[in-house]
């Protein structure tokens, strides 16, 4: 937990506590055990974030969820236990939010792709809303095949279902990762494990009759081909994807 603690940013804004981490820092030994026994025993209640929203340049507002620093902790501590299970797993074709991976590695990836193989065609894909659209039944049921501690899927569970304080009023949700800390990322690579890259390679690869390569940073894709014509991705239906990922 003190690695966790220290692996968490300080200069954060706090959550709906109000505490920062200059304050919890007062006091960090004794916190930081109270914590680990509060997840333990099951006590740990995961605190709503608190919604904020900040301009983009297109003059629309991106929405921020804002944890408590204690949760933060709490959250890398569990995203350092799920990074050992699925850095096994997970596809070389993953960039984002990975332990020793960047933007930049993905970028030269697909330019020595361009070039060496001399691909004919991009498609560059970017899902809307994802992280606020994650399906919960389907997430649990892909951490089902490699997650079977009960500490570890409790604390999942409660974030999940943590919800946000917006306006003074507490908003639960239904689908979706929690929203602004870092389990979020970590969480939405294992759903797009199984939903995209697992497909990509299992149904959309053998259909091809040419070379075919997938670069994913977090919920943005570019997937390059060298056919003129042929199969393309958009026609095999990612529910189909899903399902398919169900049934490995």
């Amino acid at each position: 937990m003190m690695e966790a603690y220290r692996l968490t940013r300080k200069d954060g804004a706090p959550g709906i506590d109000g505490v920062t981490a200059a304050e919890y820092e007062v006091n960090l030994e004794a916190n930081l055990l109270d914590l680990v026994d509060r997840i333990k025993s099951g006590r740990y209640r995961a605190p709503p974030v608190r919604r904020a929203y900040i301009p983009k340049a297109d003059g629309s507002q991106r929405m921020l969820g804002i944890p408590t620093f204690e949760d933060k902790v709490a959250q890398r501590a569990v995203t350092m236990v799920l990074e050992e299970i699925y850095e096994q797993d997970f596809l070389s074709c993953s960039y984002g939010f990975r332990p020793g991976r960047s933007a930049h590695q993905a970028l030269r990836t697909l330019q020595n792709v361009l070039w060496a193989k001399r691909l004919y065609w991009v498609l560059d894909i970017d899902i809307r809303k994802y992280f606020d659209s994650i399906s919960h039944s389907h997430l649990r049921a892909f951490l089902d095949q490699r997650v079977t501690d009960g500490v570890i899927r409790r604390m999942i569970d409660k974030w999940l279902k943590a919800g946000a304080v917006e306006d003074g009023f507490l908003r639960r949700t239904t689908e979706g990762s929690p929203q602004g800390g870092v389990i979020s990322p970590c969480l939405s690579n294992v759903f797009l494990h199984h939903v995209l890259d697992e497909w990509f390679e299992t149904e959309v690869k053998p259909r091809l009759r040419g070379t075919c390569t997938l670069v994913r940073y977090a919920d943005a894709e570019i997937g390059d081909t060298r056919l003129h014509h042929g199969v393309a991705v958009g026609d095999v239906d990612l529910q189909d994807a899903v399902e398919l990922a169900q049934a490995q």
